[in-house]
């Protein structure tokens, strides 16, 4: 027997699961045979979970915003699949307009020490790896 993986391996199964997943994260159409009202209470819960994961990378940009913060984070993540907590926070900080204090010194700080450009993982700016290795003492 002789086992295959990848995304034709269950062919429609996988296609089905493929579309729940693009429904659920990325504000896909719901697949035929969901109830579109449970999904939409799951993708609201999914939401205010990675609002939570964001809020524990990035303290003072949710605290600024507080019992309204998961509102905030579902305005400019949803329909956008999950990139990390670290990503997103990041992707809401540079999309609200009108930073308060708090968050807008909480993304200097972010911008100042590592280089994002919003496709890719965040990397220390090469300052930053340089002074690592100065006390590395490399």
């Amino acid at each position: 027997m002789s086992v295959h993986w990848g995304p034709d391996a269950a062919g429609p199964l996988a296609q089905r699961q493929a579309a729940l997943v693009d429904a659920l994260v990325a504000g896909g159409p719901a697949p035929p045979g969901f109830d579109a009202a449970d999904l939409d209470a799951t993708r609201r819960a999914l939401l205010r979970k990675r609002a939570r994961e964001a809020a524990a990378q990035w303290p003072l940009l949710a605290a600024s915003y507080g019992d309204r913060w998961p509102s905030v984070f579902a305005e400019h993540r949803a329909g956008h699949g999950p990139v990390g907590a670290l990503r997103d926070g990041w992707d809401v900080a540079r999309a609200v307009t009108g930073l308060p204090p708090g968050a807008a010194a909480e993304l200097a700080g972010r911008e100042a020490a590592w280089r994002y450009d919003g496709r890719r993982s965040p990397r220390p700016r090469r300052w930053r790896r340089l002074l690592g290795r100065v006390r590395r003492g490399r």
